[in-house]
C-alpha cells in the first residue's frame, strides 16, 4: 500500500460529542490527496475510541503523565506517514467538503511552510469568544503572512518542517506559535487562509475559560518574555474588551444572556491571562492535571444543528 499525501492528526480525550461529525467531514472531502487519519488519545474514558474504531482511525496513545499539547503532537508526528500533516481539534468540525483541499494546497504550492485556517464558533458559543475569532481568523487570506501567529485547531505543516522544527514539549500551550516563531526565525513562512473553515465548538465554564487564558499567558512568558501584563493592563484590555463585544452586538443581536455572558467571559479571560502572566514557578502535577484535564462541561450534542 502506497503512502498517503496527508496524515491527519487528531488529539482527543473524551471528544465523543463531534468526533463523529468530524470524521464523517474527513471521510466527505473532495481533495485530490489520498490521507490517512491518526488519533492520539490522552486517556478517553467516554466513547471517542470506539468511534475511532469505527472510522477506521490509526490510534497512538499518551499517558495522562506525560502528555503536553506539543509532547502529543509529536507523537502522532513521528508515527504518520504524510508529506504533509494535517492538525485539527477533536472538537473542531470542518465546514464544507473542501477545507482539506483549501488547507494543504498552500503547502503544495510552495507559498509557506506552515498554514492554518479559518475558525468560527458554533450556535452555542460564548459571544466573545466569536468576536475572539473573527479578529485571529478574518475573512481574508494572508499567504504568507507576516509574523508568526499561528493555531494547531486548524493548521498543517510540511512533515519535514516538523521533523526540523517538532513542537516544544514542555509548553503548557502555543506550542503552534512557538514552533511558528522559530520557523520564521530562520526565513520560513507562515500562512493563514480563509478558505479552510472549521466550526470550533468549546463547552467550558467559566473556570474552565480562565484556566485556558492562564495555562495559555503562562506558555507566553516563554515564547515572548517581553510580554508583560500589568494590572492596569488587564482592566484596560477589560473594558475594551466589553465596549467592543457590545458594540459589535448592537443593536439587534445582543440578548440579556448574551450581555452577561460578555461580562463574565471577558473578566474570565484577562484574569486568566494575568494570573499566567505572572505564574513563575514550574508546574507541579497538580496544576498540569488542572490545565490539561479539566473536568468536562455537561451540554448537549450539536449534531444536525450546525451541518
Amino acid at each position: 500500500m502506497s503512502e498517503p499525501d496527508v496524515s491527519i492528526i487528531i488529539r482527543t480525550l473524551n471528544e465523543e460529542r463531534y468526533l463523529p461529525e468530524l470524521l464523517s467531514s474527513i471521510q466527505e472531502q473532495q481533495s485530490s490527496f489520498s490521507h490517512e487519519v491518526v488519533l492520539i488519545d490522552s486517556g478517553s474514558t467516554d466513547n471517542t475510541l470506539n468511534i475511532a474504531e469505527q472510522f477506521d482511525c490509526r490510534i497512538l496513545h499518551i499517558s495522562r503523565a506525560e502528555f503536553s499539547f506539543g509532547r502529543s503532537l509529536n507523537r502522532a508526528c513521528a508515527a504518520a506517514h504524510g508529506v504533509y500533516f494535517v492538525l485539527i481539534s477533536g472538537h473542531c468540525i470542518p465546514c464544507d467538503q473542501h477545507w482539506l483541499q483549501n488547507l494543504v494546497q498552500p503547502l503544495v504550492q510552495g507559498l509557506v511552510q506552515y498554514c492554518y485556517g479559518r475558525q468560527v464558533g458554533g450556535p452555542q458559543t460564548y459571544w466573545s469568544e466569536c468576536q475572539i475569532f473573527a479578529k485571529y481568523f478574518p475573512d481574508e487570506s494572508s499567504i504568507p503572512q507576516q509574523g508568526y501567529y499561528c493555531n494547531n485547531a486548524n493548521s498543517a505543516i510540511l512533515a519535514r518542517t516538523w521533523q526540523q522544527y517538532k513542537f516544544n514539549d514542555e509548553l503548557t500551550g502555543l506550542e503552534d506559535m512557538d514552533l511558528a516563531k522559530r520557523l520564521v526565525a530562520h526565513n520560513g513562512k507562515v500562512g493563514y487562509t480563509k478558505d479552510a473553515v472549521v466550526y470550533h465548538i468549546h463547552h467550558e465554564d467559566w473556570r474552565q475559560v480562565q484556566r485556558r487564558f492562564e495555562r495559555e499567558a503562562l506558555a507566553l512568558q516563554l515564547i515572548c518574555p517581553e510580554v508583560i501584563l500589568r494590572r492596569r493592563d488587564m482592566l484596560r484590555y477589560y473594558s475594551r474588551g466589553v465596549s467592543r463585544d457590545l458594540l459589535a452586538g448592537m443593536p439587534a443581536t445582543l440578548t440579556l444572556r448574551a450581555f452577561r455572558g460578555i461580562i463574565r467571559y471577558r473578566f474570565h479571560q484577562y484574569l486568566g491571562s494575568y494570573r499566567g502572566n505572572h505564574l513563575h514557578k514550574k508546574m507541579s502535577r497538580e496544576l498540569q492535571d488542572t490545565y490539561f484535564y479539566p473536568s468536562p462541561a455537561i451540554g448537549q450534542p450539536l449534531t444536525n444543528k450546525i451541518l
